[in-house]
């Protein structure tokens, strides 16, 4: 069967087969594929904990704002082509597609060069601003420096792997996930344990498997496994596809830099209302989060290019049938995790910790925040899954307003007026005040929107 056959019926059964199948097909790799993914950051946190020090976690948690800020040009860029992509697809129209894909490329080449440049010439004052002590900032500097070294690779590796779920190949981009994150649990121990390198062992580990997944995204698309060719003629910057790519791809990047303004914020209230142990339980917690998280951006990748083709091609109740098996999956994960989090506190933050946890008075602080800060985490599903909706349809207005509701129209202004008021009590209770007001926003939006699809 020729690569032209095939890639074909690769794209059209986003038209055609049935929803609930299809979207588990897309999103079971997806989901895989974060949670693996999610183990770079979580492994180096357990590793760093047992190997160095309960201080280490927080120093290293203290770069969060800066990875996600690497994350979120990557997301730019990969997910705002990958909509166009999705779209110009389910319109038959694949030349413009290997176009904006190649110029998806270029920008991330671009961009990571240029932030891995730029973080580390501003490291210092950076990690000042996110809220280092002089306790932990010389475990952040350490990690950082070597972290921000491999961006290029990062935003390769992450941005295309979008394309690759996109045109309907979802195994392949879940192999690119767990080929990086395997390679880094192998790494971690080795570099920590056997080289005595603490956190700089754990951050090259972190871009050596960065790097050989980058290097299997690339080799994906110029192999010839790929529907989209990019060409050496379309990796030319063209402004239209730039303009179009920056303008879908903004609300989950304006969301990733909002996370990014609000996790220096928490930093900063952690270090003023309960000093280093805080934030290191803040360090804990966030890895406990992004475990229940990643499914359901699983979902969200696998469920937008099902959304974004069948828009495309006008099959509107296909794209209502994908949000609504989307959010119920996400439901049943986010709650699932709330359960564990609420009856098993001490368990999961020892996990990080060992012994050493509760001998250094962490787990006092920890316990209380976890429970308190994911409250409302049955609720967040729907509201992360919802907001994939209005981007995987070209609405990235919508989109938005729903990423920056719950980060910048709540949580930031709740961070700026709770910790005064109740201390460190305040820190946690902002996150699930912001998820209920957020959740509720785009309830009403989403139920307008559904109604007009015709």
């Amino acid at each position: 069967m020729d690569k032209n056959k095939t890639n074909s019926q690769r794209a059209l059964r986003l038209g055609n087969e049935p929803v609930g199948s299809l979207l588990l097909k897309f999103s079971i790799p997806a989901i895989v594929g974060m949670m693996v993914n999610a183990l770079y950051n979580i492994v180096d946190r357990i590793f760093i904990g047992r190997g160095v020090n309960s201080i280490a976690i927080g120093g290293v948690y203290l770069g969060m704002p800066m990875m996600l800020i690497l994350m979120a040009f990557s997301m730019l860029v990969g997910i705002g082509g990958n909509t166009l992509v999705s779209i110009r697809l389910g319109e038959n129209n694949k030349d413009e597609a290997d176009k904006i894909a190649s110029n998806s490329l270029m920008l991330l080449i671009i961009i990571g060069v240029s932030l891995g440049i730029l973080g580390n010439l501003f490291l210092e004052p950076l990690l000042r601003a996110f809220g280092a002590s002089d306790s932990n900032i010389g475990y952040s500097m350490d990690y950082m420096r070597v972290i921000l070294l491999g961006a290029p690779f990062q935003a390769i590796g992450f941005g295309m792997n979008n394309f690759i779920r996109g045109e309907g190949n979802p195994k392949i981009a879940m192999m690119t996930m767990l080929i990086g994150a395997i390679l880094n649990m192998i790494l971690d121990p080795l570099f920590i344990f056997v080289f005595k390198m603490g956190v700089q062992g754990a951050a090259i580990a972190t871009i050596i498997s960065q790097f050989i997944s980058a290097m299997w995204v690339l080799r994906y698309f110029f192999t010839g496994s790929s529907i989209l060719d990019l060409k050496k003629e379309y990796l030319k910057l063209k402004l239209e596809y730039v303009k179009k790519i920056f303008g879908n791809g903004f609300a989950p990047f304006s969301m990733q830099i909002a996370a990014s303004m609000v996790t220096a914020l928490y930093n900063t209230n952690l270090q003023i209302h309960g000093g280093d142990l805080a934030t290191s339980s803040m360090g804990v917690i966030n890895s406990v989060a992004m475990m229940v998280l990643m499914p359901v951006f699983g979902i969200n990748q696998g469920s937008q290019p099902i959304m974004g083709y069948n828009f495309g091609a006008r099959q509107y109740d296909r794209v209502k049938k994908t949000l609504l098996y989307a959010s119920l999956m996400a439901t049943a994960i986010t709650t699932s995790g709330f359960l564990i989090v609420q009856f098993f506190p001490e368990a999961i933050i020892l996990l990080f910790t060992g012994s050493e946890g509760a001998q250094s008075g962490l787990l006092p602080i920890a316990v209380p925040g976890i429970k308190t800060l994911l409250f409302m985490f049955p609720i967040v599903g729907f509201q992360i899954v919802s907001t994939s909706y209005f981007q995987a349809t070209g609405k990235p207005k919508q989109a938005m307003l729903l990423s920056l509701s719950r980060q910048v129209l709540v949580l930031i202004p709740a961070l700026l007026i709770l910790p005064p008021l109740l201390g460190l009590r305040g820190v946690w209770m902002a996150g699930p005040l912001a998820d209920f007001t957020a959740s509720l926003i785009t309830a009403i939006l989403v139920f307008h929107s559904i109604k007009n699809l015709n």
